[in-house]
């Protein structure tokens, strides 16, 4: 594997790889890597010639500026992880050379109403954030393929949006969310968790499955009261616990049977706050 803390020498060797006809496969990670981002790599191994994964900490999608500053850092295993599962190429940047002017007065994206619900109206900022590092990334490796997980998946819209706006080619392709054996998402956030909170934060999963299993067409109240229900037993705090349609992240409150639809789920053990969705059925043909 070889590291790059350096914008312009990774571009000059991707180019090599390009005038060679190699396909580029891109993971973007934030570090503290898991069998989750591990999984990408895999993906990307797959359908690609060259492996490039990045760990940068942006500070622009952070909202809450105590959440960047305890974000965990796990470089040296992170490291060890990416060598070990045949990453080719690890792109480490520090923040001025992500963003050399500083990050005042940045660009702005127009994301429409991915903006206004969920995760864009709870954390205000956070997916222009999103769009300003992966704009910059983006731009330095000009991946063949983009590889993101299923568990951020709105951010995995709003990064499609963004390659529309930047008129970029790349393919991308979402990896399903890999789960601890009790059904907790993997997230690094879960190394934040103490011995209680991580026994609490198999709520989420709980809700999500029942949520799954007793969904019907007539009205969505019932359920997801019941589903906020599970998480407030488990002391979350919640942000929202809503359903949509999976294709356009509208919000339903009710269901005709046949379209793809998601649930969604943000809330807080104390401090630190966990995100998961599940799928509820398969589109009908």
């Amino acid at each position: 594997m070889i590291l790059f803390k350096r914008s312009l020498e990774l571009i000059n060797h991707l180019q090599a790889k390009v005038n060679a006809k190699l396909k580029i496969g891109f993971a973007p990670t934030m570090g503290a890597l898991h069998q989750g981002h591990i999984s990408l790599i895999t993906e990307s191994k797959k359908n690609c010639d060259i492996t490039v994964c990045s760990i940068f900490v942006n500070p622009t999608q952070f909202n809450d500026p105590k959440d960047f500053q305890k974000y965990p850092i796990t470089l040296e295993k992170d490291i060890y992880l990416l060598e070990k599962n045949g990453t080719d190429i690890l792109f480490l940047p520090q923040a001025q050379e992500i963003y050399p002017s500083g990050t005042k007065d940045l660009e702005h994206y127009d994301l429409g109403y991915l903006e206004s619900i969920l995760e864009g109206k709870y954390r205000q900022g956070h997916f222009q954030g999103v769009c300003q590092v992966m704009s910059r990334l983006l731009t330095i490796v000009q991946p063949d393929f983009l590889f993101m997980g299923q568990k951020d998946y709105q951010q995995c819209m709003v990064v499609k949006r963004l390659l529309q706006i930047m008129k970029l080619n790349a393919k991308f392709i979402t990896c399903a969310t890999l789960r601890e054996s009790d059904g907790l998402a993997m997230s690094s956030r879960n190394l934040r968790l103490n011995e209680k909170q991580r026994i609490n934060a198999t709520g989420i999963y709980q809700a999500l499955t029942y949520i799954k299993e007793n969904i019907e067409s007539e009205n969505f109240n019932n359920i997801l009261a019941d589903a906020r229900s599970i998480l407030e037993s488990k002391d979350f705090k919640i942000d929202y616990v809503e359903i949509a349609d999976a294709n356009d992240l509208q919000l339903l409150k009710n269901w005709d049977g046949k379209q793809k639809i998601v649930a969604l789920i943000a809330a807080f053990q104390d401090e630190i706050r966990l995100i998961d969705n599940m799928i509820l059925n398969s589109e009908h043909n």
